[in-house]
């Protein structure tokens, strides 16, 4: 069997080193244009080819996003854009519009195409389709099961690969061509300006009483009838690697450094595991299932892959994450016994929190001291973005992440 590739997401430069890091195969990333996620911090031109280059050192690649539905006017910068890429040589371009896919063939033919979920790829003829037209690859709408995506490995070439999300958020709208966000707000998701109304408290109203709005509920607290659980494939790795997928992809351009961290290392540590033996995946299932948890999540759901979803993948009393672990920063250069963060959430000297090591290791320690740039001794950090240094009694690693864990009754917020 051909281990596939772990793909991960990075919303910026100092994640695309974090995804790299603690396991990532491959990464992807979106530039400040044409791509689905406007949202996110993304990436300069500088940074990109930085982030290109410290991946490329370390054998990873990395695929930039142009996935938007292009209208007239996106047309002449699209060409502007990929002259600019084929300069920083990607591994590989994600597009989803045939006109966008057009202008990358012909300015940088060099570059892979792979094609996007947003081009609602659901049959093996649409395969063969983008195959003849250079694709290398194409990503599987997120509706298809793994019987269908089985199908579809058996009726197109062998060299051509399969991409599949296997974790995170789920989309209420089919492959995520979604125009609820336009309609309400005038910001167009197909556009990378999605407001996720999926996630927004619905009532019903009566045609012939406007105005007098009646609630869809579970309980006191209303609905959410469009909010999805998150997809988490864990504990099915074996499934899909003989459904015959080649990338499995996790979804999350706009998450943090700790949630890359985590679900990085813990599929890293899932499809290393399963390629020693079967045995040692599910003896280890525990600590995937422990891991998984450390970062934000929706609750959990196996979306389309054994069957249509039923009622059980929505939740409707809330539209929050839980989270378990809070952020505080990633570790960086060492001077004089104290280490170099940028700080994210406020923590104290004396405080208990943890540090993530990419091995798969949790370390616990304790803040023993917090020093501003100058030197300066502090007690507590309690601005964001802040330069510390930090000694935490023990040796430490350039891109360790140090992460607290959130009493129960926060863990809701």
């Amino acid at each position: 069997m051909k281990k596939p590739e772990l793909l991960v997401p990075a919303s910026s430069l100092e994640v695309l080193k974090v995804a790299v890091i603690f396991g990532a195969d491959a990464v992807y990333i979106g530039g400040e244009a044409f791509g689905l996620r406007a949202k996110a911090k993304n990436f300069s031109m500088a940074d990109m080819e930085e982030g290109i280059q410290f991946a490329h050192e370390r054998q990873v690649k990395v695929y930039v996003t142009a996935n938007i539905l292009a209208h007239n006017e996106d047309l002449e910068e699209a060409r502007e854009y990929f002259a600019e890429l084929k300069r920083i040589q990607p591994d590989a371009l994600i597009i989803s519009d045939p006109g966008i896919f057009l202008i990358a063939k012909e300015i940088c033919p060099e570059i892979e195409i792979h094609i996007s979920t947003q081009a609602n790829n659901t049959n093996y003829g649409t395969y063969r389709f983008w195959h003849k037209l250079g694709a290398k690859r194409v990503v599987s709408a997120r509706e298809l099961s793994l019987r269908e995506i089985s199908e579809i490995r058996e009726n197109i070439p062998e060299e051509m690969e399969i991409e599949t999300f296997i974790h995170g958020a789920m989309c209420i709208s089919y492959s995520g061509r979604c125009l609820l966000s336009n309609y309400f707000t005038g910001r167009d998701a197909n556009h990378g300006a999605c407001t996720h109304p999926c996630r927004w408290k619905y009532a019903v109203v009566e045609e012939t009483r406007p105005g007098e709005y009646l609630p869809v509920y579970e309980n006191e607290r209303g609905t959410y009838i469009f909010n999805s659980k998150d997809l988490c494939m864990i504990g099915h790795i074996p499934q899909l690697i003989q459904a015959g997928i080649d990338s499995f992809k996790i979804e999350g351009r706009m998450k943090t450094a700790l949630y890359v961290a985590t679900v990085a290392r813990t599929y890293r540590k899932a499809i290393d595991d399963y390629f020693i033996s079967e045995e040692v995946w599910r003896e280890q299932m525990p600590w995937y299932l422990e891991q998984i948890v450390g970062c934000t999540y929706r609750q959990f759901t196996t979306g389309f892959f054994f069957g249509k979803p039923d009622e059980t993948s929505q939740i409707y009393d809330s539209n929050t994450y839980v989270k378990d672990y809070t952020y505080l920063g990633m570790v960086g250069e060492e001077k004089e016994g104290c280490y170099q963060i940028e700080q994210r959430n406020k923590f104290s000297v004396g405080e208990a929190i943890e540090v993530m090591k990419p091995d798969g290791r949790n370390i616990k320690a304790a803040v023993k001291r917090i020093l501003d740039e100058d030197g300066n001794e502090m007690e507590s950090a309690p601005h964001p973005k802040q330069v510390l240094y930090i000694d935490l009694g023990q040796p430490l690693a350039e891109f360790d992440i140090l992460r607290r864990q959130e009493k129960e009754e926060q863990k809701n917020e």
